[in-house]
């Protein structure tokens, strides 16, 4: 077994991986709990609870708090998800003990005082307008809202100003006791650790995170993406979605479906990148990418070109994925993007960063832990059979998202959409 694991009488998951020859540590505390999770008067607040975790606790402030990290000469950082939140960082191996006891500290202890809820509130508004003035970040929140539309992943993570403007002390605190408990809780450690001496820390440090099971994400039915979102923008692109709902984390043919994109838009020799770039100029960034979710899956082609070239973009990418659901791919293709792939895996594994992620990802997925051996073969077992199963996929309801200076009518009359967007 390339990693070990142990669960707490409280129900806390440990997970370590041990690579020989490092100093370094990355510890990770993974939370079963992303904007999925959220009651629409919530939305944005995992991502804001993120936020909060570093501003003050029963016994250090902010200050305290970035200052003892960098003591350390560690690096602190926290990222929230549609289903999961992670703080972590990374150290030299002897500074663990203190690490995890500041880390513990901040997803316990933090006290939501509502001075810096006020303040940090204004932080993350900033941040909404940031992503609403990034086109090519914004187009992905109008896409996934179209994909799912009665379902709380098509909500941005971030929130709405409206909602996140709102958020109050007691908001934090209830929220936090609702999602912050033992049996959501996974901690991970990566690098050049001990497994026992690990376990023992976690036992003491998060003795008092309240007992609680973990959370049970609802099932999927009568999902139906919507087809279209057009929004003006005076922007010199046009930035274009076009996609449908995809096979789900964990499912069997989930290496298939990664080999496929890659062949599809996955690199500069995929055939969108060649088509749309190389021979005709059309575009500087396109690629194709599945996010994979509990229960379902979310499959995009983004492209950024000029307003003049929407048609022919969005022309060029219907085309290419009817010839893939057509055809599929060519022997030559599959081994180059696999061999791609499995090389840019090797590569990143090299990180105790990577490693940790790789780990925490799929104990809060619910996906198999698969050693780097096993993770080649699978790959390598994927055939040409396995990609056209796959590729069945794109014979969905599409759904297209673009931000331009083009309102819905002159879009609408570009791409002959009749029906009402």
């Amino acid at each position: 077994m390339f990693y070990r694991e142990t669960v707490l009488d409280n129900g806390i998951t440990v997970l370590t991986e041990e690579m020989g020859g490092v100093r370094s540590v990355t510890l990770g505390l993974w939370f079963c709990v992303g904007s999925r999770d959220e009651k629409p008067e919530q939305a944005g607040m995992s991502h804001f609870m993120e936020h909060m975790m570093f501003k003050g606790t029963k016994t250090r402030d902010a200050i305290q708090i970035s200052s003892e990290f960098e003591q350390l000469g560690a690096e602190l950082n926290a990222f929230t998800s549609k289903e999961y939140t992670c703080y972590y960082a990374r150290f030299v191996d002897d500074k663990l003990p203190r690490a995890i006891d500041i880390l513990s500290d901040m997803v316990i202890d933090s006290v939501f005082a509502q001075d810096c809820i006020d303040f940090e509130r204004e932080v993350v508004i900033e941040e909404i307008a940031r992503s609403e003035d990034t086109p090519d970040d914004h187009v992905y929140d109008l896409f996934t809202d179209k994909v799912f539309p009665t379902h709380p992943l098509g909500r941005p993570i971030i929130g709405t100003r409206d909602i996140v403007g709102g958020f109050k002390h007691e908001d934090c605190v209830s929220f936090h006791n609702t999602h912050y408990s033992t049996g959501n809780l996974v901690i991970v450690a990566a690098g050049n650790v001990d497994h026992d001496a690990f376990v023992a820390l976690c036992e003491e440090h998060f003795a008092t995170l309240p007992k609680g099971p973990r959370t049970v994400r609802d099932e999927f039915s009568d999902l139906d993406n919507e087809p279209f979102c057009f929004l003006k923008k005076e922007t010199e692109q046009a930035h274009i979605l076009y996609g449908m709902p995809s096979l789900p984390a964990n499912h069997p043919d989930r290496f298939a479906s990664i080999l496929l994109d890659c062949a599809l838009g996955g690199g500069m020799s995929s055939r969108l990148f060649q088509e749309v770039r190389e021979k005709r100029g059309l575009a500087y960034a396109i690629y194709a990418s599945t996010s994979y979710y509990i229960g379902i899956g979310e499959f995009a082609v983004y492209a950024g070109t000029r307003p003049t070239n929407i048609d022919e973009v969005v022309g060029i990418i219907k085309t290419e994925i009817d010839k893939v659901l057509k055809d599929g791919i060519t022997e030559d293709e599959l081994a180059r993007v696999r061999d791609f792939t499995v090389g840019q895996l090797v590569l990143g594994m090299e990180a105790t960063r990577n490693r940790m992620l790789r780990l925490g990802k799929n104990a809060i997925m619910g996906n198999d832990q698969l050693s780097l051996e096993e993770t080649i073969e699978s790959y390598n077992a994927v055939t040409l059979e396995d990609i056209a199963r796959v590729a069945q996929v794109y014979a969905a309801q599409p759904t297209l998202a673009i931000i331009s200076p083009y309102d819905d009518k002159k879009l609408k009359k570009m791409l002959t959409v009749e029906s009402e967007a």
